[in-house]
């Protein structure tokens, strides 16, 4: 092994993860639409005809206004209250049926809508968390713990608001402004001219103000998520921070990047907040100008025609004159126009967070899983009279390789003759490297033409400096990296042959920094094996010398730990984790610093358990 090699793991800082770009991808919206309709096709469906109803509805109050003044101006013209009432009653029932039926179509739309939200958003968590299982030891050595979290959290609830509220106002509100235009167009074309000017401006500021606030919000996103991951390391690394009064300068360094996060937030929002009004503004402008066109073309007494479909059709001309019925409904028309608008400019910065955060989310989605080409599993084997081996659906102390008849042994370490001739071969534990070239980082070697060998039950010791490559072995035997030269043979089979998950079954390993999880003693013992049973726990733990202190805390085996086992000791939890490893019951041991953290005493205590532990198994010993 080369000695003087050192580790070059990617450094797990915080803000490693970034956007691939800075400008607002699209594409990230189709994918996000493509999920919506492949998860909840028939509420999506119905939530459309629903919208598109609104929508509708919506438009008409506009074309019954020019309706009603017409019943009106007959009125005035000579025909009376009594003769315009049943038409004019006719029309505001109509109305009040029409908005009836559009309160039904908004109310179930919002329940749809909800249950579609949290339900998308459910299944997105599932989606992120089922590939975060997938991933290689590789990715989470290069994103920081925070800025993983970070798309549970922050990311997750920007799609929230997209989802239930941005993309059904975009769509119902594209509806009305589509349906307006054509209506106004049909009514007046000089007008439409007016309202064809106050488009332009409007769309010039949506994408120069929207870019730009699109822009910074998702570099708001990329800062947010790096000050989630410096808080989450500083937090965990709280006692170091104290020990050595670090905190003017973590304090220091926090400030940076929360100014970071200030000033990216302060941009999108200030960019986002001024959009509204300049839309705003332009859209009464616009109606002035309607109102100032329509009252010219009125009082110039028809020499300015008005050219309409509207004409067109009634007349045969498409001269025609603009009368006070069609000005006031135009004006209706082209306030709920720069209304829709503004609503529309409203949900910009939502969408614009909610891209920022797809793009992160899907980032993380698309990030290459763990390559699994294995073929030989690990099974429970029964030993026959003849001395060949059946496989057996529970626990009888006999691991199995079982291999499909293409998968030969090597000559580097042969095995018992009679594995060659069946499909099931006993697991031995001879493991063995040879001429093994890896490197964490391309042209930076941690080993180089590295070659050993573990025959059945012998016990190796790796002892050298830090980096020298120690721990890295035993990540290359789990398969927690591949190696770039050479092969790693387990029994006699390349490991690149052998399922992962079959090959990490048959490792136990004792780290040296112990992780435990929320929920009991027992059940984080139980950890080792799920299929162990109380009294097989219990003897792991008395196996490890972990039993004595068990029985001695409040609730004994039932005690809840929480916050990673920090009502214990570090030795204690370094004890629960040697005795989590003995449930499994492995046919190899991997030890890495195992009693680096128990006192002397407590070593002495566990050195009996660990021979025990350690007695017909092949072991590998990390030790300084």
């Amino acid at each position: 092994m080369a000695g003087n090699n050192r580790s070059m793991r990617p450094s797990n800082g915080p803000g490693r993860h970034q956007i691939r770009g800075q400008k607002l991808n699209l594409k990230s919206m189709g994918r996000l639409l493509k999920y919506l309709a492949k998860d909840y096709p028939v509420h999506l469906s119905l939530i459309i005809i629903c919208a598109t109803t609104n929508a509708v509805i919506g438009v008409l109050p506009s074309v019954y206004i020019k309706t009603i003044t017409d019943y009106i101006v007959e009125g005035l013209n000579g025909a009376g209250w009594e003769g315009i009432r049943s038409k004019v009653i006719s029309a505001v029932l109509v109305m009040i049926g029409l908005y009836l039926v559009a309160l039904i179509a908004a109310a179930v739309q919002g329940q749809l809508n909800a249950r579609m939200t949290q339900g998308f958003l459910h299944k997105m968590r599932t989606r992120m968390f089922d590939k975060m299982q997938r991933l290689p030891i590789r990715y989470f050595d290069s994103h920081s713990d925070g800025d993983i979290m970070s798309h549970y959290t922050n990311d997750i609830d920007t799609l929230r608001q997209v989802v239930s509220q941005s993309l059904p106002q975009f769509f119902t509100a594209g509806l009305t402004v589509s349906a307006l235009l054509i209506i106004m167009l049909y009514y007046s074309m000089v007008l439409m001219l007016v309202v064809f000017l106050g488009v332009i401006a409007m769309f010039t500021v949506t994408k120069k103000v929207g870019g730009n606030s699109a822009r910074y919000f998702m570099k708001q996103q990329q800062s947010l998520g790096k000050v989630e991951g410096f808080i989450e390391e500083m937090t965990h690394g709280e006692k170091v921070i104290k020990v050595f009064t670090r905190e003017d300068k973590t304090l220091e360094e926090f400030d940076a990047l929360n100014d970071e996060l200030c000033r990216d937030a302060t941009a999108a929002n200030k960019y986002g907040n001024i959009l509204m009004p300049i839309l705003g503004n332009i859209g009464n402008i616009l109606y002035v100008m309607v109102a100032f066109m329509g009252g010219l073309i009125v009082s110039s007494g028809g020499t300015v025609p008005n050219l309409s479909f509207e004409s067109l059709i009634s007349t045969g001309s498409i001269l025609g004159v603009l009368t006070l019925p069609v000005i006031a409904s135009y004006l209706g028309m082209v306030k709920q126009f720069t209304n829709n608008v503004n609503q529309v400019s409203q949900q910009i910065n939502s969408v614009a967070m909610a891209l920022a955060g797809a793009e992160r989310i899907f980032d993380l989605i698309d990030e290459k899983p763990e390559e699994d080409e294995g073929r030989v599993s690990l099974v429970f084997a029964r030993e026959n009279a003849d001395g060949s081996l059946t496989e057996s659906p529970e626990f009888t102390g006999i691991w199995a390789w079982k291999k499909p008849k293409e998968v030969t042994l090597s000559d580097f370490a042969p095995a018992p003759t009679e594995c060659g001739d069946y499909e099931l071969c006993r697991l031995r534990g001879d493991v063995r490297l040879v001429d093994v070239d890896f490197s964490y980082v391309p042209e930076k070697a941690v080993l180089s033409d590295v070659s050993l060998y573990a025959h059945p039950g012998q016990k190796i010791a790796f002892v050298g400096a830090t980096g020298a490559g120690k721990t890295t072995i035993t990540n290359l035997i789990n398969r927690f990296y591949d190696i770039e030269e050479g092969k790693i043979l387990y029994d006699g089979i390349n490991i690149k042959d052998i399922k992962k998950d079959d090959l990490r079954k048959s490792l136990g390993m004792v780290l040296q920094e112990v992780n435990l999880f929320t929920g009991s003693v027992m059940e984080n013992i139980r950890y080792g094996n799920l299929f162990a049973s109380d009294e097989e726990c219990i003897n792991a733990a008395k196996l490890a010398n972990a039993h004595d202190f068990i029985v001695r805390l409040p609730e004994g085996y039932d005690t809840v730990l929480s916050n990673a086992g920090a009502n214990l000791s570090q030795g204690q939890r370094q004890l629960l984790s040697i005795a989590r490893a003995a449930v499994g019951n492995p046919p190899v041991m991997i030890l890495d610093e195992a009693t680096s953290s128990i006192d002397t005493r407590t070593e002495s205590l566990v050195q009996e358990g660990m021979d025990r532990l350690m007695a017909g198994r092949t072991v590998f010993v990390i030790a300084h």
